[in-house]
């Protein structure tokens, strides 16, 4: 395949469908941490632990975003896509986190 080429014929497949649901996912995860920053004056430190939290995940949402394509346009070349369960996992761990610490927050 020549440099530059698409990895595969069909531009709606899901691998875009994908690039977007995980772009808004990034950008929601950065929206909160920065509206947990209004609340400072209010709860302290943890609300940047929070953010910072925020921060942490978005950015390494963004910084996948290329694997994850490239892993679905080929399966998808070889008609073997496979879920990532790993990154899923690691979202819904880190919204848990993130939920307990602002439980936290509140309650201390």
């Amino acid at each position: 395949m020549p440099p530059g080429a698409p990895l595969h014929l069909d531009p709606g497949l899901q691998p875009e469908r994908t690039v977007l649901s995980w772009g808004r996912t990034m950008l929601l995860f950065a929206l909160a941490g920065a509206v947990f920053l209004r609340w400072v004056p209010y709860y302290g430190v943890w609300t940047v632990a929070l953010t910072a939290g925020c921060a942490v995940v978005a950015g390494t949402i963004y910084l996948t975003q290329r694997r994850r394509y490239a892993k679905q346009s080929h399966g998808i070349a070889e008609e073997q896509v496979e879920a990532d369960v790993p990154a899923v996992l690691g979202t819904t761990l880190a919204t848990l986190c993130l939920g307990l610490m602002g439980l936290l927050a509140v309650l201390s």
